[in-house]
């Protein structure tokens, strides 16, 4: 039997306000992947990333960044590794490609350019609903018709867990 040493590996796109919805479970998806054993990769460039990556790094959780610029961020910056790109917005397509499967938290045009370049390279999607945003039209409107992957919506931690499990990222429960 083959062991693998590589963790699960996610990623937090989107972009979310502080105070809102979508930015607590944000730090609740953050939070519950640290828990989980899985690896968050993030930009941490937006609120919501930011807040996901600092309550995964609470959580014992290993953050890896993938950042636009070619400097190393602040000593600050919420992050277990910093990768600094040098390739501005094509560090993107780095961003689609680093992840098992890619949560959606609301977005902008970045986060649609990613969701779009993790489509075509068939990585899952889980998109945060019931809180607006980008991210609540996603599973009625993938980015093509192509069926490239699956998108699994979720509305809380427990959704978002269970969603995880569905794509074997996370461990089966227990007892059940």
């Amino acid at each position: 039997m083959t062991r693998s040493n590589r963790r699960a590996q996610v990623c937090v796109l989107g972009s979310a306000e502080p105070g809102s919805r979508a930015y607590e479970l944000a730090g609740e998806a953050g939070e519950l992947l640290a828990r989980l054993g899985i690896s968050l990769i993030s930009g941490c460039g937006s609120p919501a990333t930011r807040v996901a990556a600092e309550r995964a790094l609470a959580a014992g959780g290993l953050v890896i960044s993938i950042i636009p610029s070619g400097e190393m961020p602040d000593p600050d910056w919420p992050a277990t590794v910093v990768i600094p790109s040098g390739v501005g917005d094509a560090r993107n397509l780095l961003m689609a490609l680093a992840g098992d499967a890619c949560i959606v938290i609301g977005g902008r045009a970045g986060t649609i350019s990613e969701v779009c370049l993790a489509w075509l390279h068939k990585r899952p999607l889980l998109p945060l609903v019931g809180c607006g945003g980008w991210s609540e039209g996603l599973p009625d409107n993938p980015p093509d018709e192509r069926q490239n992957s699956p998108i699994l919506a979720w509305s809380s931690a427990a959704d978002l867990q269970a969603q995880l499990r569905s794509l074997g990222l996370a461990p089966p429960v227990v007892g059940r």
